[in-house]
């Protein structure tokens, strides 16, 4: 292997390393999102797994359960949402903005 392949090969190894080290630390960060003016609010990790949900209890009626539905929903799909901008923000912190081909890492 050439001095430039070698190097190429060390650099890698460290991306790996820093990004197995960024997948931890953005497992253990979370994000919060609510709807419908703040009666649900949810919190999820980010392997965007729902840590917690809290309902104000002036919508949990029986006419209000479809709408009550939807408005988890949203805040779920939010949260998830916030969930992939902040990895990919990690992710180009960790990249410098290098745009690299997906799975290259």
């Amino acid at each position: 292997m050439n001095g430039g392949m070698a190097k190429m090969m060390k650099q890698l190894q460290k991306a790996q390393a820093e990004m197995s080290r960024l997948q931890e630390e953005v497992a253990q960060k979370t994000v919060e999102s609510t709807s419908g003016g703040g009666a649900v609010r949810v919190v999820a990790n980010g392997h965007k797994n729902l840590v917690s949900l809290q309902i104000d209890p002036e919508v949990l009626t029986e006419e209000n359960r479809e709408m009550l539905e939807d408005l988890i929903i949203a805040a779920v799909n939010e949260a998830f949402q916030r969930v992939d901008e902040m990895v990919t923000a990690e992710m180009q912190k960790l990249t410098g903005g290098l745009d690299l081909p997906p799975g290259i890492l």
